[in-house]
């Protein structure tokens, strides 16, 4: 099944749900990027425990807002909470755990090319910045010797969403070109220079299926799962990188501070993907707000640690990266500061 289709099985939740009846049915929401890898996860911990999750693929941004509002247990995030956001938490702070790591890759409709298509840092922030506009432009073709590219327009296809996974690609973008930093900037949500918006990786990369000449970035699994070519990236080290499993583990290993928030965007691992970022789930450290239960709390965190832990064997069948050790060790210092009523959850 393809993940649009899936995304669509997805409920809406509001505030009616809150106070919760059912203490073994977790609300989530967030990352659109996490939403193939939590499919699988969710339906396995029911199977095995009979707590229900629901997740709604909403993007990052919403992910969080709905997690402010406390109308879910937990958001999802490609991006960790910043200032503004932490500054609107009304049952005091939230924490990160690190649940998964994943490329986003640069995904095109180009029907007649055949031959995997490689960017290097300077010609992607052109692309994006609007500075080139056609396929056959001089500067893609000397990266892409022999390839027979069309002389057609490049559309972009971005997210209309915040999103984490844009604050993966545009803090990429930041930190390789000058332009982009100055022009555009990085976070879950920019004025774009030139493109179209689509709702969430689903609506990105139907954009990208359903127009030819496009260009756009999306999770790994997205491009895999709906058959969509997409490119090899250079990285720092100047080598030309295909996204994968392996080229993210690279990416990812790197010193986990405490709070977990690092970014992993422009590597210095020879044989890391530069576009490659981790997803978080997030949730308020103190678990007794909003008339939960500490039967509740309890389901909560015991979900994310088989999330971290027993969980990481579906990553990668599904072309995510699993936890390093050095990630799950924070994560599980993390969890363990969880609390009710002051007391530790676990």
């Amino acid at each position: 099944m393809a993940v649009a289709s899936l995304s669509m099985m997805t409920p809406t939740f509001n505030k009616e749900h809150m106070p919760y009846q059912d203490d073994k049915q977790i609300l989530g929401a967030g990352s659109s990027f996490d939403y193939p890898l939590f499919t699988k996860m969710f339906a396995a911990y029911k199977t095995n425990t009979g707590v229900e999750i629901n997740y709604q693929s909403v993007g990052s941004g919403a992910g969080i807002s709905q997690l402010t509002s406390k109308t879910v247990d937990f958001g999802a995030t490609d991006a960790p909470m910043n200032g503004k956001q932490d500054s609107a938490l009304t049952s005091g702070p939230a924490i990160h755990i690190p649940v998964t790591a994943g490329a986003v890759v640069l995904s095109y409709n180009l029907p007649d090319v055949k031959t995997q298509l490689q960017f290097s840092p300077a010609v992607l922030a052109d692309i994006f910045l609007g500075n080139i506009t056609t396929w056959n432009d001089a500067k893609i073709a000397a990266i892409n010797k022999g390839v027979a590219l069309p002389s057609m327009p490049i559309l972009i296809a971005h997210r209309s969403d915040g999103s984490g996974t844009t604050n993966i690609f545009t803090t990429y973008l930041s930190k390789v070109s000058d332009q982009w930093m100055s022009k555009v900037g990085k976070g879950s949500a920019v004025n774009w220079p030139v493109g179209l918006g689509g709702k969430g990786n689903e609506g990105v990369a139907g954009l990208i299926k359903q127009t030819p000449g496009s260009i756009g970035y999306i999770e790994l699994a997205y491009a895999i799962q709906n058959s969509m070519p997409y490119a090899k990236m250079q990285n720092k080290a100047g080598k030309f990188i295909n996204p994968s499993i392996a080229s993210v583990t690279a990416a990812a290993d790197v010193a986990i501070p405490a709070d977990s928030k690092v970014s992993l965007t422009n590597t210095d691992a020879a044989a890391g993907y530069p576009i490659s970022g981790f997803s978080w789930v997030v949730l308020y450290k103190e678990q007794n707000y909003n008339s939960r239960s500490k039967d509740r709390a309890t389901y909560l965190v015991k979900l994310l640690s088989w999330m971290i832990h027993d969980g990481q064997k579906f990553s990668t069948d599904l072309n995510y990266a699993p936890l390093s050790p050095a990630a799950v060790k924070v994560g599980d210092a993390l969890l363990k500061s969880v609390t009710y009523n002051g007391k530790p959850v676990l």
